[in-house]
C-alpha cells in the first residue's frame, strides 16, 4: 500500500531533470511556433473601432420621477410603457436586423485616409476589403466548382425595383457584414444610443458611423412625425379645396352682382342673397381649414425630436486589432506548455 502511495507521488526534481534533458527541443518548437504565428496573424488587416452617442429627445411622462428613476434602477423604463410611439426607443436598436434599414448604407460615399479609395459603401466592401491570402484560394475553388444557378435576381421585386428583402447570396453576404461591423445598443436608465462601427480603414470607420448616426436620426424623426405629416397633407389638400370653392362662390356672386345691379325684382334680389350666403359659408369653411392647417404645421414641428450629440465619431488613432503581439506571445506561451507536456507524456500517463 505504502509503495502504491510512493508511485503516487511525483518527483518534481526528477521532472525538471527531464525537462532540461531535452531543452534543445524548445530551440526548436519556440522559434517554430514565433515564426508561424507572426505569419499567420500579419495575414489578418487590422481594423479600427469608433463610436457616436447620441440622446434622442423623450417624450414627456409621469414616469420621470421618483418611480422612474428606482424603476431605471432595476433595469425597467416606464417611459417606454407609456409612450404613444408603437416603436419604443428600445427597440431602435433591432433596427439592424432589418435589411430595409440596413440597406440604405450601401450608398454611403466613403473615402479612405490615403485617398485611394472613393466610392460607395457598397463598392468598397465588395471589392475593396482586404482578406487573408487563403481567403483568395479558396474563392479561387470555388469557382472551379460548378455553380448552381440563382433563381432570383439580385434585389428584383416585381415591379422591378430594388427589393432589399429578395438578396443574393453574395449580397445578403454583405448584408450580415455590415451587421457584423454596425452595433446599436441602448442605456435603458439615460436613453442614450450608442452606435459602434468597425473598419479597416479608419477614415472610412469615421464617415460610416456618422452616416449612420444621420440615418437613424431621420429614420426617428419620420417615425415620430409620420402622422402628423399624414395630417398636414390631408389639411393642405381641405385648404387647398376650400379656397378653390370659395373663389368660385365669390366669382359667382360677384358676377351675377354685376349683371344685375339695376334690378329690383325680389326673385333676383333672393338669389343674390342665397349666393352671398353660398360664398360666406364657402369662407367659413376655407378660414377654418386654414386654422386646421397651421395647427397642423406646429404639430409637425411639435412631434420633430431634437438630437443631442453626446460623443461625435472621431478618427480612431490606433488600431483596435488584431492584438498581434499578444497572439504572438499566447502562441508562443502555449507552445512552451505543450512541449512541457509532450516531454513529460509518459509521467504523466503513469499518475492518471
Amino acid at each position: 500500500m505504502e509503495e502504491k502511495k510512493n508511485k503516487d507521488i511525483i518527483d518534481l526534481r526528477e521532472l525538471w531533470k527531464k525537462v532540461k534533458e531535452r531543452k534543445r527541443l524548445f530551440l526548436i518548437t519556440l522559434p517554430v511556433t514565433f515564426v508561424l504565428s507572426c505569419l499567420y496573424i500579419i495575414c489578418f488587416p487590422r481594423y479600427y473601432d469608433t463610436d457616436v452617442k447620441l440622446a434622442p429627445e423623450m417624450e414627456n411622462s409621469m414616469s420621470g420621477g421618483t418611480l422612474g428613476s428606482l424603476a431605471a434602477s432595476f433595469g425597467f423604463d416606464l417611459s417606454n410603457m407609456e409612450s404613444s410611439d408603437a416603436i419604443s426607443p428600445m427597440l431602435y436598436p433591432d433596427l439592424m436586423e432589418d435589411n430595409g434599414f440596413v440597406s440604405k448604407f450601401f450608398d454611403f460615399k466613403v473615402v479612405s485616409a490615403d485617398g485611394t479609395i472613393n466610392t460607395n459603401y457598397h463598392e468598397y466592401l465588395q471589392k475593396l476589403q482586404k482578406h487573408p491570402w487563403w481567403d483568395s484560394v479558396i474563392d479561387w475553388i470555388k469557382t472551379l466548382l460548378p455553380k448552381k444557378e440563382e433563381q432570383l435576381v439580385t434585389g428584383a421585386g416585381g415591379d422591378g425595383q430594388y427589393n432589399p428583402y429578395i438578396l443574393s447570396r453574395r449580397e445578403n453576404g454583405l448584408i450580415k457584414k455590415i451587421q457584423d461591423n454596425v452595433q446599436f445598443s441602448m442605456d435603458k436608465k439615460t436613453g442614450v444610443i450608442t452606435i459602434n462601427v468597425r473598419d479597416q480603414d479608419k477614415l472610412i470607420c469615421k464617415t460610416v458611423a456618422d452616416s449612420v448616426c444621420s440615418l437613424l436620426q431621420q429614420f426617428i424623426t419620420d417615425y415620430r412625425t409620420n402622422k402628423a405629416r399624414n395630417d398636414l397633407k390631408y389639411y393642405t389638400k381641405l385648404a387647398s379645396d376650400a379656397k378653390h370653392d370659395y373663389e368660385r362662390a365669390r366669382q359667382l356672386y360677384g358676377s351675377y352682382s354685376d349683371r344685375n345691379m339695376d334690378v329690383v325684382l325680389e326673385s333676383y334680389r333672393a338669389k343674390q342673397e342665397d349666393l352671398e350666403n353660398d360664398m360666406q359659408l364657402k369662407f367659413n369653411t376655407y378660414t377654418a381649414m386654414q386654422t386646421q392647417l397651421q395647427q397642423a404645421k406646429a404639430k409637425v414641428q411639435e412631434r420633430t425630436p431634437a438630437f443631442t450629440l453626446l460623443k461625435g465619431a472621431s478618427v480612431p488613432i490606433r488600431p483596435t486589432g488584431p492584438k498581434r503581439m499578444i497572439f504572438v506571445i499566447g502562441m508562443v506561451f502555449l507552445a512552451f506548455f505543450a512541449t512541457i507536456a509532450w516531454i513529460l507524456k509518459d509521467e504523466l500517463k503513469k499518475t492518471i
